[in-house]
């Protein structure tokens, strides 16, 4: 890839492509707010979603544009003639504290060339590049409670872990292994890896629960009941 980069938006997102790309010898240019956009062959919006659709119309006209939103559409770049999407699926706290260490599958979009340069960045960030045509709402969703929500789960449970006796940062070390384990055997199994009170049918144990929760914050209550009951259908 022979064009001349820039990333708009200097948040962890584009903080972190700007590393790898630099310490992998690629020339890229980071701008961050209140800076004006230079042309460029290719230009990457890493700002947040509700700042896309202004950024983009300060973007020079005749290179293309990217933006990596996983939830919007890639007409909100227009009028750019060739507008695409480069979203990774994956959380990127910022290089300062680190870098993902396995695979990053990337979702790319828009029309050509903008998908062939989207692909092409992917891989010069060495990224995995794959394409969404469908809705962009759902994929975020999917994105959303896999990766978001994992996080919130985790800390709920160490909190409620932490009422034990132990302090929440060695609750989440105790518990990680056990959430690790569960995705790697539901990547392989499926909902056939569903174990626990739900998949034994051990309702006194869940109601056990409920009521020990109920005790200890109502809110952490509610999201066990409505796990649990999302968690029946998969079973089903």
């Amino acid at each position: 890839m022979n064009e001349t980069l820039v990333i708009v938006g200097a948040g962890r997102l584009g903080r972190s492509a700007h590393h790898i790309l630099t310490t992998a010898g690629h020339p890229v240019v980071l701008i961050g707010r209140g800076v004006a956009i230079p042309r460029a062959d290719l230009t990457w919006l890493t700002v947040p979603d509700r700042a896309v659709a202004e950024v983009a119309e300060t973007v020079p006209k005749g290179g293309i544009v990217l933006h990596a939103s996983g939830a919007l559409g890639t007409d909100i770049l227009r009028p750019h003639e060739a507008v695409g999407s480069l979203h990774p699926l994956m959380s990127f706290p910022g290089p300062e504290k680190g870098l993902p260490s396995g695979l990053v599958p990337a979702a790319v979009a828009g029309d050509e060339p903008a998908r062939s340069s989207a692909r092409s960045l992917a891989k010069m960030l060495g990224f995995s590049p794959f394409t969404v045509d469908g809705d962009r709402r759902l994929y975020h969703a999917a994105a959303v409670i896999a990766g978001n929500f994992s996080t919130t789960l985790l800390v709920q449970a160490s909190r409620a872990l932490a009422a034990c006796g132990v302090s929440e940062d060695e609750a989440r070390r105790l518990l990680a292994p056990l959430a690790s384990e569960s995705l790697t055997n539901t990547i392989a199994l499926g909902a056939d890896a569903l174990t626990g009170p739900v998949a034994r049918g051990d309702e006194d144990v869940i109601l056990g629960h409920e009521t020990a929760l109920d005790a200890l914050d109502p809110q952490i209550a509610e999201l066990y009941r409505a796990l649990t009951a999302a968690t029946r259908q998969v079973k089903d």
